[in-house]
């Protein structure tokens, strides 16, 4: 609905409105409640509980074999403003890093960073949810010359580290 708004303000009143849709984000500062937590920092939660509580397996969602594409916050805070000083179009930019990952090396990658050294066993009564979600993000490169720079290995380690530091989240510490 905000998409066709914008539109109808652009062809109407020649408002320069744009709308983007990123990818998944994460990175320091992500929501890391159990609750309600995505993919990337729940996994990273749940090893480095286990890490530091001796356990040897976590549980995750689903069958692990659904993909996604993640991109990392500073990388789409950089792509805001760029698209914010150079694009101005009516039509919808993706956002994204142009990586897709299965939710299962994901876990894997994620393990191995946190120091992680016991098995992740899925759960397979939680749903998996869409089976691949990646996005087509040609349009931000060619219009305003957007490409991610944080590498999703890069990105995580950097999101493990903030949390180890002993951030707290929603009240509730690392």
């Amino acid at each position: 609905m905000l998409l066709v708004q914008t539109q109808a303000y652009r062809q109407q009143y020649g408002f320069n409105a744009i709308y983007l849709l990123p990818v998944n984000l994460y990175g320091p500062g992500d929501n890391f409640d159990p609750e309600s937590s995505h993919v990337i920092p729940a996994l990273i939660r749940k090893c480095i509980e286990a890490r530091k509580g001796g356990q040897s397996r976590i549980r995750a969602w689903g069958s692990g074999t659904a993909s996604r594409e993640f991109l990392y916050v500073r990388d789409a805070a950089e792509a805001i403003v760029m698209a914010a000083e150079k694009y101005d179009k009516p039509e919808p930019v993706n956002l994204g890093s142009g990586e897709e990952i299965r939710i299962c090396e994901l876990a894997g990658l994620i393990s191995g960073l946190c120091g992680f050294q016991g098995t992740v066993e899925w759960d397979l009564t939680q749903p998996d949810g869409q089976p691949r979600r990646c996005l087509d993000i040609q349009r931000a490169q060619e219009e305003f010359g957007f490409r991610a720079s944080t590498a999703l290995r890069t990105g995580i380690r950097e999101t493990i580290e903030w949390y180890e530091s002993g951030c707290r989240i929603h009240g509730v510490s690392a």
